[in-house]
């Protein structure tokens, strides 16, 4: 009998202490456009390796805010580090391009918008779609909270900050609709036929529809021509030291051809 429970034990601690059972964890943090993909990503990389790889998508500062502390293995943004959030230790690594489409109801008559017009209307300057050869409504705007990466490359592209007291601010108007993620945007649009609102290219369907800006449609094609402007990369960003090796040869899969298939598949841009 006793040996009958020596023997268990072991296999037992076996069952524990085998590396061949182990399933490591790797943490990504960061933005809700990057997200999507890298949830294809890890989930496609798990497949053939012992890995697990876990995305939560705050936003794109809380990523740089996780990689900065080491919160997290690798941190996502969807927008260029600031020169606040840069540092010797904190590596960037573009995995994928997107497009930000500027999306309206379906039924909306607009088509063509210029970058000119998206500005104003985000300012509050025009206000009605018929100021835009629209219906005589008034438009409803739809933004990005504060910590989006997608807000933050919208409004740098779309020249949407101003100065208040030397101080770099918002210039989205204060009336504006937040939603906290591409899903809940697409959902304020695509219920509201006076809406407006701004969304990853690779998280638009039949919702919604995309504008063409400055007579530009949305598209890859016209993101890698150079023709569609509002477009920005997809970072990965860590701390140096930080990542275990399965993150980062997690992070090395990602940047190859099989892994930037993916990213192509699911309608981004490959870094290849």
């Amino acid at each position: 009998m006793k040996t009958q429970v020596i023997g268990a034990l072991a296999l037992a601690g076996s069952m524990v202490f085998n590396p061949a059972v182990a399933n490591e964890t790797v943490s990504v943090v960061g933005s809700s456009s990057v997200s999507p993909i890298m949830e294809v990503l890890g989930e496609t990389y798990a497949q053939s390796h012992d890995v697990t790889v876990e995305v939560q998508g705050p936003g794109s500062s809380a990523g740089v805010r996780a990689a900065h502390d080491g919160s997290s293995d690798l941190g996502m943004s969807s927008r260029d580090l600031k020169s606040s959030e840069k540092a010797d230790n904190i590596k960037e690594v573009v995995i994928a391009r997107d497009g930000i489409a500027v999306v309206v109801h379906n039924n909306n008559t607009v088509t063509d918008l210029s970058k000119e017009d998206v500005a104003k209307i985000y300012k509050g300057e025009i206000t009605n779609w018929k100021q835009v050869g629209g219906e005589d409504k008034p438009i409803v705007v739809a933004t990005r909270d504060t910590a989006s990466g997608t807000r933050g490359a919208f409004e740098d592209i779309m020249k949407l900050k101003k100065k208040i007291n030397g101080i770099k601010v918002s210039a989205i108007s204060q009336r504006a609709q937040v939603a906290s993620g591409n899903g809940q945007l697409k959902t304020i649009v695509a219920n509201n036929p006076f809406a407006i609102g701004y969304i990853s290219l690779g998280s638009v369907d039949a919702s919604v529809k995309p504008l063409a800006i400055d007579n530009h449609k949305p598209s890859i094609a016209a993101i890698k021509a150079g023709d569609y402007s509002v477009q920005r990369p997809f970072l990965v960003v860590y701390k140096e030291g930080r990542p275990s090796q399965a993150a980062l040869s997690f992070l090395t899969w990602v940047q190859s051809p099989e892994g930037q298939k993916i990213v192509a598949d699911k309608g981004f841009i490959s870094i290849k």
